[in-house]
């Protein structure tokens, strides 16, 4: 019971970190744990993310069924979503979704994270996938991640948001903040005019440091092929830095 409570505030704490840094808002985003080999704990539907509380923490079995005593809340939408995790990923015991506005633009973009540019990105999140776009709460998510969490513990969800994975749920949620955090910056590198990538031998490196702190999880390799800015935004940064200069030369 100890267990379950330590569990339960841990999910209200980290469903609080997700609302404050604007990974989710209004009542989006589902994270869940899992309690023991039949039950797991879940978020509940259409409440915020930031303003939860232990009582509201459903427990559901393991077709989705609720098994709490309180019956004024429901398990999130998404439950599916986290049972497909758990049924092809044993080692997996936390997910948390969620719609982090620079990783989801990628996601509605169509373009996967996958190229090498962050060392600690790489160590930790690796290349990152697109799975097609399904319909919220249906069984189209499931099918559609199905293939991608075999190799890797964050997932970009087509026109929907991301999707990460971990032995523990601080370990998940950290992964969300490097997935994040990698997006932001590969963005605005890109509206810079350029995108540094690291060579095939660099990125081998940083996973042979894997295998050396015998990290867990799983990430596929990045890409390590240069990316083409387009000639368009490039035309666009070299004006404005131009404008900037005028402005500062002015200014001197």
């Amino acid at each position: 019971m100890a267990q379950e409570l330590g569990m339960k505030k841990l999910i209200v704490d980290i469903g609080r970190r997700l609302w404050i840094r604007g990974y989710v808002a209004s009542n989006d985003g589902n994270v869940s744990v899992l309690l023991n080999k039949n039950e797991v704990l879940t978020t509940p539907t259409g409440v915020s993310k930031g303003f939860m509380t232990v009582d509201m923490i459903v427990k559901v079995d393991k077709t989705g069924k609720a098994v709490s005593n309180n019956s004024k809340y429901r398990p999130s939408s998404e439950i599916k979503m986290h049972l497909e995790v758990y049924k092809e990923r044993p080692d997996i015991k936390s997910v948390v979704h969620a719609h982090p506005p620079y990783a989801t633009s990628f996601a509605v973009a169509g373009i996967p994270l996958t190229k090498c540019v962050l060392p600690e990105a790489v160590i930790s999140i690796g290349a990152v996938p697109i799975a097609k776009y399904g319909l919220p709460s249906t069984m189209e998510i499931p099918d559609a991640i199905r293939e991608h969490i075999k190799y890797s513990d964050v997932i970009l969800l087509a026109n929907h948001g991301a999707l990460t994975l971990s032995s523990d749920l601080l370990s998940a949620y950290h992964k969300m903040e490097t997935l994040e955090h990698t997006a932001s910056i590969v963005w605005k590198a890109i509206q810079l005019g350029n995108l540094n990538v690291l060579s095939e031998f660099e990125r081998d490196r940083l996973m042979g440091l894997r295998e050396k702190y015998n990290s867990q999880g799983r990430v596929a390799l990045c890409d390590t092929t240069s990316m083409t800015i387009n000639p368009e935004t490039e035309k666009i940064v070299g004006e404005i830095v131009r404008r900037i200069m005028i402005e500062m030369n002015k200014k001197s």
